[in-house]
């Protein structure tokens, strides 16, 4: 049986949902603080629902004593990159505490595998482009990025540890179907209220890769199959980038709109710890035999139509 945590968000929910595909027998841990119940509703039935928080060991502890759990997909974190300027906190319990104990939880009743997704902030400002997993030092700007290189951290020597075995997943910024925060949420939202002007945080240039939600989902179950090594770490991203003007542009078009004004907010960064050019190399992936199916303005265009279709839905 497979453990999902954070299976009713975003990325869990459509994970969830291809497992099951799959033939899979699945578990949700979730506490809904960002996942939604809508998400899950239509495979409801087919997977057993735990609610609880990864902050609280008694709910973990209760989790694992009633599922035969073979296999963890931890997915579950507060993703909010931006929050860290105003509660660094945040970040450390829900992402790096939150996490260790999960891994208690898996060291007392031997369950050994896990696959974590983590995130391409772990790199920070990248001297090299695209970014390979071997590259470092790893500084991260931001308080997400740096809980997440220290979650890396402890699956790392729990692997060593305890002879368990690890998937590691550095993200692009992933969008598509039930994304719920992000460039494109947030500009649909803001275009909603004035499709006249669109506030842009910073000069626009900001320059990043987009994977589409599906690419994400099935470059994670490929390397789980084919990659055996204790400590396996990809990154997972599109072959290219668009910068947020880019972006912009698409939202506006697939809104219908003209004639906007776009109003910078000026700067090279969004927000502090903003990440102003990012883009992976996904070489170890595709010489594997993996490769995504949609570059970056393909991906953002798609989410920008879910997201559209998806406001009128819930």
């Amino acid at each position: 049986m497979i453990l999902i945590t954070g299976g009713a968000g975003f990325i869990g929910s459509n994970l969830a949902e291809k497992l099951i595909c799959e033939g899979e027998e699945i578990v949700i841990f979730d506490n809904f603080s960002s996942g939604r119940r809508e998400f899950i509703q239509d495979f409801i039935r087919d997977v057993e629902l735990f609610e609880g928080d990864l902050l609280e060991k008694s709910a973990l502890e209760k989790l694992f004593s009633s599922a035969k759990i073979d296999f963890v997909y931890h997915v579950a974190a507060n993703p909010d990159v931006r929050i860290g300027v105003n509660d660094p906190g945040l970040h450390l319990e829900q992402n790096v505490i939150a996490t260790y104990n999960l891994l208690e939880a898996m060291r007392r009743h031997g369950v050994r595998d896990i696959a974590f997704t983590s995130t391409s902030t772990v790199y920070g400002e990248a001297k090299v482009m695209p970014t390979p997993e071997d590259y470092g030092p790893l500084l991260p700007i931001s308080t997400y990025g740096a809980s997440k290189l220290a979650a890396e951290a402890l699956i790392a020597a729990y692997t060593h540890t305890f002879d368990m075995k690890a998937w590691i997943f550095r993200f692009a910024n992933v969008v598509g179907k039930r994304s719920t925060h992000g460039v494109i949420f947030d500009f649909i939202k803001k275009l909603e209220k004035n499709p006249q002007e669109l506030e842009i945080l910073g000069d626009g240039r900001q320059e990043k890769s987009y994977l589409m939600i599906t690419d994400c989902i099935e470059g994670m179950l490929f390397a789980v199959k084919n990659a055996r090594d204790a400590v396996n770490i990809f990154n997972l991203g599109s072959k290219d980038t668009i910068n947020v003007t880019g972006i912009a542009d698409i939202v506006v078009s697939e809104m219908g709109l003209f004639d906007v004004t776009y109003k910078y907010t000026g700067g090279s960064r969004g927000w502090k710890g903003d990440v102003v050019r990012m883009m992976l190399s996904i070489d170890s992936l595709m010489q594997m035999g993996w490769e995504p199916r949609y570059n970056s303005a393909a991906s953002i265009r798609a989410a920008t139509r879910y997201l559209l279709d998806a406001s009128n839905t819930f």
